[in-house]
């Protein structure tokens, strides 16, 4: 894996990525790495793109491509959210790195779905799969945000606000489904491991960008005349609303498929199966012309 800083689309953007090449066989020597346009990896919400390294490794090996993953924007060395965030940001940031990598394939996962789906109506994506893409249609998500998140985390209720996001959004499984009090001793346990630790410090990235998605609320119509060959997927296990979501999008455009991955949750691309990994490699494995 290699690790750089890049400018992103102003002097006062930079963007952290880190590079997955494909695996070279032992037994050739001088071999150049694959010259195939590489694929770019969009992580979702609390989480820093590091989750997503091992499924951006195996990916890189399995399509003989270059696979990119960077932190989005309040993470790592990257820049931080500017008070007028919105998902326009995103999108330049996504543009940068596909700009900058050569990259033609997009793989977005939530919030990140909801990023390279917005992206591909304005950006020259070749092809796109989303993971339970977190997209606002009619409204759909506005009963998903809880207040007491945006609250909770402005004073500092760290507990409280992460036991307001897993309830409200619901993405992890039946944990979602425990009363608050229960998700706050959760919380608190959480928080003395790393990924946990973590979490609670991205809770108020969190709170910028629900706000920034229900603000881009859009209709399936919308994707009606998208130019980008899309395949949505969502886990068996994964919040009903992600499914119906693909659903209405594939009934809007032809160019859009959607599949339902068995056995999965919502955090698929974090633990990936060999379903979902298939269902990738088809649909991006093919020699690009």
């Amino acid at each position: 894996m290699n690790v750089e800083v890049i400018q992103g689309n102003d002097d006062a953007t930079h963007l952290e990525l880190h590079s997955f090449l494909p695996r070279v066989p032992l037994e050739v020597t001088n071999t150049a790495p694959s010259q195939q346009p590489g694929v770019v990896l969009i992580h979702g919400t609390v989480v820093t793109d590091r989750l997503y390294w091992p499924f951006a490794r195996r990916l890189a090996r399995t399509l003989d491509r270059p696979v990119y993953s960077y932190n989005r924007r309040g993470r790592g060395a990257s820049s931080g959210q500017l008070k007028d965030y919105s998902i326009a940001d995103e999108i330049a940031d996504l543009k940068t790195v596909m700009n900058y990598t050569g990259s033609a394939d997009v793989l977005g996962h939530s919030f990140g779905g909801f990023v390279a789906l917005s992206a591909a109506l304005e950006l020259p994506i070749r092809r796109l799969v989303t993971y339970d893409a977190a997209v606002s249609l009619d409204g759909n998500l506005q009963s998903r945000w809880r207040p007491e998140l945006e609250v909770d985390t402005a004073s500092g209720r760290l507990d409280h606000a992460w036991a307001h996001l897993v309830q409200g959004l619901g993405t992890a499984g039946p944990i979602s489904k425990l009363p608050l009090n229960m998700l706050r001793g959760i919380s608190m346990l959480s928080a003395k491991t790393p990924r946990g630790s973590e979490m609670r410090a991205l809770l108020p990235t969190a709170v910028v960008e629900m706000r920034a998605l229900l603000r881009a609320d859009r209709t399936a119509a919308d994707f009606a005349n998208i130019e980008v060959p899309t395949l949505m997927l969502s886990g068996q296990f994964s919040p009903e609303y992600f499914g119906q979501t693909g659903l209405a999008l594939a009934a809007a455009s032809p160019l859009i498929t959607f599949r339902t991955i068995p056995f999965q949750q919502h955090e698929g691309p974090i633990r990936p199966g060999p379903a979902l990994m298939r269902n990738v490699r088809e649909f991006l494995g093919p020699e690009l012309t």
